[in-house]
């Protein structure tokens, strides 16, 4: 994982959640992290936004369940107010914290966190030291990228970050692709239920999916998003077989390859070791399409933070792949997909609004795009 850009002033940070002890303990944990500074706390939803108003915070670490207004209320206003503060979710490991959290995602919340669950207040200080500072850390890095993009008519990378590629702009023979392989993170929730949803009932081809979430999480968003789908969407069973016109999308906690059988190509979930920390790995599943299917696979790496599917993506395009990247003025963390863009791996870069139409159009809806 890229370390943050520097950041000139400490990030503001508002910790919310109706529990005297989690407010402690994100506070001991976020008062330790580089460059940022707990500048107050609340107790309920109501209290938090009179807060926000008061302290003006960059970020707040959120409960969903608390008592006169819960987490999604705090989200909502500040949707109607137009605010600019961010907010990392903290959800139980539950169904009803899955959902909620899911519902939170697409009301904008940046990223989630889930509350630890250490025998002793020191097991639940490392957890929260693992997973929350990193993503404090990427909000930091995000806020900062997007101030110089406004600052700068030209970016520091070599990139633009509203840049688009389209396959028209590469002089390469297309392979119909007889599978679609997608790799996302951080953003992913709401960023999928832009992009899913607009897929059509006949879109040609499997669609295999690593969401980077914990188990339950995984479960819920394939629900939600097969609600609002033509396609239908399902979290992945072992032995499932792919058929066109489905999403598979790897449970969180488990890794997820495929197999091939004679003319069927079916799911393996198992509980094989994290790659790069993650569980389900992008790397992991994409070695597998590469092996099954060759060049003959369209994937895309999309919004997220760290560098999973980037070995993945290097072995399918030796194969001839053809390798989508999600643009980063559109990415909610421009992680993933700067390794693929940077390692000279993507044959196009696209907003998340026009991937869709570019997914259809390569799998075959449309003659000679790639020509």
């Amino acid at each position: 994982m890229n370390s943050p850009s520097p950041i000139s002033d400490p990030l503001r940070l508002l910790v919310v959640d109706d529990s005297a002890l989690y407010r402690k303990l994100v506070s001991q944990v976020l008062a330790e992290a580089d460059n940022v500074e707990v500048v107050g706390t609340a107790c309920n939803g109501r209290v938090a936004l009179e807060k926000i108003d008061q302290l003006r915070p960059d970020l707040i670490t959120l409960d969903l369940e608390m008592p006169e207004l819960d987490g999604l209320g705090v989200l909502r206003q500040l949707q109607q107010r137009h605010s600019p503060v961010g907010a990392i979710v903290l959800s139980a490991l539950s169904t009803e914290g899955a959902t909620a959290t899911t519902k939170a995602l697409e009301a904008g919340a940046f990223d989630f966190n889930l509350k630890p669950t250490g025998a002793s207040p020191e097991e639940s200080l490392d957890e929260l030291r693992r997973h929350l500072i990193p993503k404090v850390h990427a909000f930091a890095d995000t806020k900062t990228r997007r101030a110089s993009r406004l600052r700068n008519s030209t970016h520091v990378h070599t990139v633009p970050a509203d840049h688009e590629v389209t396959p028209t702009d590469f002089d390469k023979p297309h392979r119909l692709p007889r599978i679609m392989a997608i790799g996302i993170s951080t953003g992913g929730p709401k960023a999928l239920m832009q992009l899913i949803p607009s897929l059509p009932a006949n879109f040609p081809v499997p669609i295999v999916l690593v969401q980077h979430m914990p188990p339950v999480f995984t479960k819920t968003l394939a629900e939600e998003l097969n609600r609002h789908s033509k396609l239908n969407v399902v979290e992945a069973t072992h032995g499932d077989t792919l058929r066109p016109g489905s999403v598979y999308i790897a449970p969180g906690g488990k890794q997820m390859k495929l197999l091939r059988h004679g003319l069927t190509t079916n799911v393996v979930i198992n509980d094989d070791a994290p790659e790069r920390n993650c569980k389900p790995s992008v790397d992991y599943l994409f070695r597998s399409v590469a092996e099954i299917y060759g060049g003959d696979v369209l994937a895309a790496i999309l919004t997220g933070m760290g560098d999973d599917g980037l070995l993945g993506c290097k072995l399918l395009k030796r194969r001839g792949a053809t390798i989508m990247a999600q643009n980063e003025a559109s990415c909610v963390v421009y992680g993933m997909p700067r390794q693929i863009v940077e390692n000279n791996l993507a044959d196009c870069i696209l907003p998340l609004e026009k991937l869709a139409e570019q997914m259809v159009r390569l799998t075959g809806q449309e003659i000679g795009v790639c020509h």
